[in-house]
């Protein structure tokens, strides 16, 4: 069926034209031509060995070795930062064999780990004669009478265990002994963990093997390191002397080691890089690899791909560069493949798109050549932001913001940012225009922080009296018949009398939104389904939706209009009741044109035939398909033989089970109860543009009128200061952090309720090709 008009192709509106295409790649080349594909990043391998497991492939072991040598340069990676060192600039690439690399890797693994376990013994060595010198040290400061033919066990204890550990000592041994603790000036290293803690020097004398025996279990227990030192005070002195010059030389052995681990690791740096992303390359192209499949009669590797139509040229010349570099005697063959399967989405994204692409996706992916509702949240969903948002003062402090994050994108897109630091980077352009059009939409409310100025000109408006007393009260008179040139007039703000009409157009203003965002979602139904050949759908979904919709909404939109137009006092509320109640009953002062009436009941009539319209012919046409279709097959040729008739018994049956009349009529029914309600429930969604609007002014207002004005008010520096603060602190946090999220979040559910669900499927799968630029940092 023809379609009634066309909208010209876009490579955002639609997905780009995919083939399925067939590679079959000779052995020797194999590995070549995967690297030249994997640089130009355009075909989506499928997997054709998924009755395999990944030990049962081709290529199972090079993984393996990949895997292990990734391995191997995390360790690297992570012995670099532990060192404090970065991966300096590499110079010129020197080339190197993958099994070169992997030998390399094995014996740089093996000396750093060969180092960092020598390093750690005599750290360890390192803590255990430090303490010791301390309790040697400690111990000189006591009275040597009072170790007369009493022992002692002396050692180290943590800070936080002193406490608890004397009072055990003191249960254990009934108070027999003599316990004397000191505190060091410092943390120490602790042998046991390498971590510093803050430690205490303690001696216990006790009397007896038994209690001798009990404060050791004790000390082990709480973990307490004892050193033995010789009772003779001389010969204390002399073993003091020995341990401080062990613990010297120990210190200056650990001091060369860590300048040898250092070279080895700067030495490496240069290289470190350039290893991670061979290695990465290698592994991914050994996985593509194995979804190919090998056969071994032909010596060739047979894969299929899915591959844009415009890019075929390139892939063809890559696969060309790729033969003649390894020297090949056959060619890769490239075939265009025949396939019923539903091809993934493939959209030209850029920086700017990229973000509102990501809005729509994450609801669900186009299907393939369906139409894409990114095109239209470039522009629906920053205005209905700004809807709710609206405020200029405010919105330019979010551009502000914006474009700092514009400016410095270059830097910031290389840097490893925090989770909501990253998402407000990436989603920058989509702050830019949501920021364009809050600044647009404030200037149409005429509100900056909730001040409202005479930027286009003076008001239409004046005071009854000349002081101006009754303003808020009684109200304002006209006093010229032009209108204010652009948006509000200021003098609305402030009058009582006419807040109530701001109020109302914004809620009018938000019903006519919606409206127009709705037909708008239907309309592109209509492309849908003559795209994709479904006539069904265009008379008996596209034809009654619009005429239901507008019929009842889309005429109420038309009443908001003509009341602007003419300043009419109609109430709307009670011409859509009675239009309903009374269709034929005289509406008096509240007709907008002539002949109201008539029209009122001809709509009236569109609607409620608009109803079963959706619900009967549909499923009944189908039915009648269905039957014309099985009797066809009933006029088929001759069977030659009873199995040939069995094969034609077992279709026919398999036809008949994918058809069900009853499943057919309940979906109709569902889908037709479903948008009946929900033309109702999703206009009424709508007023959430007004109530978000409604908010965020009283907001603004309340923080300026209660905060900084009060503040103001009692004409105090302090008090003004204080009053400032709370007011930035105030505006930043809710009206710019809070609010702003808020109605991001609403904008969102609009587009993807309201709006999507009148055409949009989103039930397809994401282009994925194979390319080095997508890989993963290798932590």
């Amino acid at each position: 069926m023809a379609p009634f008009f066309s909208i010209p192709e876009m490579s955002l509106l639609r997905s780009e034209d995919m083939n399925l295409v067939q590679l079959i790649i000779p052995v020797e080349s194999a590995h070549g031509t995967i690297s030249y594909l994997g640089e130009l990043g355009l075909l989506q391998f499928e997997d054709l060995n998924l009755d395999k497991s990944p030990f049962q492939r081709t290529y199972a072991n090079q993984v393996k070795r990949c895997i292990e040598m990734v391995r191997k340069l995390r360790y690297l990676w992570e012995q670099l930062r532990k060192a404090g060192l970065s991966a300096a600039r590499s110079p010129p690439e020197i080339d190197i064999d993958l099994d070169e690399l992997e030998i390399k890797l094995g014996e740089l693994e093996a000396e750093l780990r060969e180092l960092d376990g020598n390093l750690e013994k005599l750290k360890r060595t390192h803590s255990e004669l430090t303490e010791y010198l301390l309790v040697l040290s400690k111990e000189m400061q006591t009275d040597p009478s009072k170790q007369i033919k009493l022992g002692f066990i002396a050692g180290l204890i943590a800070k936080t265990k002193a406490a608890s550990f004397e009072r055990i000592l003191f249960r254990a041994t009934r108070g027999n002994l003599f316990y004397k603790q000191l505190p060091l000036d410092e943390p120490v290293t602790d042998p046991a963990t390498g971590v510093k803690v803050e430690k205490l020097v303690f001696v216990c004398f006790y009397s007896g093997e038994r209690a001798r025996t009990k404060i050791t279990k004790i000390c082990e227990a709480f973990g307490a390191n004892r050193y033995s030192f010789p009772e003779e005070h001389g010969k204390r002195w002399q073993l003091k002397t020995e341990v401080a010059s062990r613990v010297t030389e120990i210190q200056s052995t650990i001091d060369a080691s860590i300048l040898e681990r250092d070279t080895v690791l700067s030495a490496v740096s240069y290289q470190l890089e350039q290893w991670t992303t061979l290695v990465q390359k290698e592994k991914a192209i050994y996985h593509t690899l194995n979804m190919l499949s090998f056969d071994v009669t032909k010596k060739c590797l047979v894969g299929e791909a899915w591959c844009p139509v415009a890019a075929k040229v390139k892939v063809q010349d890559a696969l060309r560069r790729a033969a003649s570099d390894s020297n090949s005697q056959v060619s890769t063959i490239f075939q265009v493949l025949h396939s019923e399967e539903l091809p993934p989405t493939y959209f030209k994204v850029n920086k700017f798109t990229e973000a509102f692409q990501q809005i729509v996706d994450a609801y669900g992916v186009p299907r393939y050549k369906e139409i894409n509702p990114g095109v239209f949240t470039i522009v629906t969903f920053p205005f209905l932001f700004a809807v709710m948002f609206g405020d200029w003062g405010h919105g330019i402090c979010i551009l502000l913001a914006t474009l700092w994050l514009v400016y410095n994108e270059k830097k910031f897109g290389t840097q490893k940012l925090g989770d909501i630091m990253d998402m407000t980077f990436g989603g920058r352009y989509v702050l830019l225009l949501m920021a364009i059009f809050s600044i647009y939409t404030g200037f149409i409310y005429n509100e900056f922080f909730s001040v409202p100025f005479h930027l286009f000109g003076d008001s239409a408006y004046r005071c009854r009296t000349p002081s101006c007393s009754d303003a808020t009260t009684v109200g304002l008179i006209k006093y010229r018949e032009e209108p204010y040139p652009f948006g509000v007039d200021p003098v609305w703000h402030g009058s009582r009398s006419e807040l109530p009409f701001l109020n109302s157009l914004k809620m009018k203003m938000s019903i006519i939104l919606g409206v127009i965002q709705m037909m708008l979602g239907i309309i592109l139904s209509y492309f849908n389904a003559t795209f994709f050949r479904s006539s069904l759908d265009v008379w008996f979904q596209f034809v009654p939706q619009i005429l239901f919709l507008g019929s009842l909404f889309g005429y109420l939109s038309v009443l908001i209009i003509l009341k602007w137009v003419t300043g009419s006092q109609a109430d709307l509320y009670h011409v859509m009741i009675y239009m309903f109640l009374s269709p034929t009953s005289d509406i008096g002062d509240n007709r907008l044109f002539k002949g109201q009436e008539r029209v009122q009941i001809i709509l009236l009539l569109i609607s409620f035939v608009a109803v079963p319209w959706m619900l009967l012919p549909k499923p009944l046409i189908l039915r009648k398909q269905h039957l014309e279709k099985l009797q066809g097959r009933g006029y088929g040729v001759l069977r030659s033989s009873d199995a040939d008739a069995l094969d034609i018994d077992l279709d026919h049956e398999h036809e008949h089970e994918e058809f069900e009349f009853s499943e057919a009529f309940v979906h109709q029914m569902i889908h037709t109860i479903e948008f009946v309600l929900g033309a109702v429930s999703n206009t009424a969604s709508y007023l959430r543009l007004w109530a978000l609007s409604l908010a965020h002014a009283e907001l603004s207002a309340v923080f300026y009128e209660r905060v900084l004005l009060l503040s103001w008010s009692y004409h105090n520096p302090i008090i003004l200061l204080v009053g400032f603060i709370v007011f930035l602190f105030a505006t930043i946090g809710v009206l710019l952090v809070m609010e702003t999220l808020s109605a991001f979040l609403h904008a969102l559910r609009l587009h993807w309720v309201e709006f999507q669900n009148k055409f949009y499927q989103g039930d397809g799968y994401q282009f994925s090709p194979f390319a080095f630029s997508s890989l993963e940092d290798i932590d």
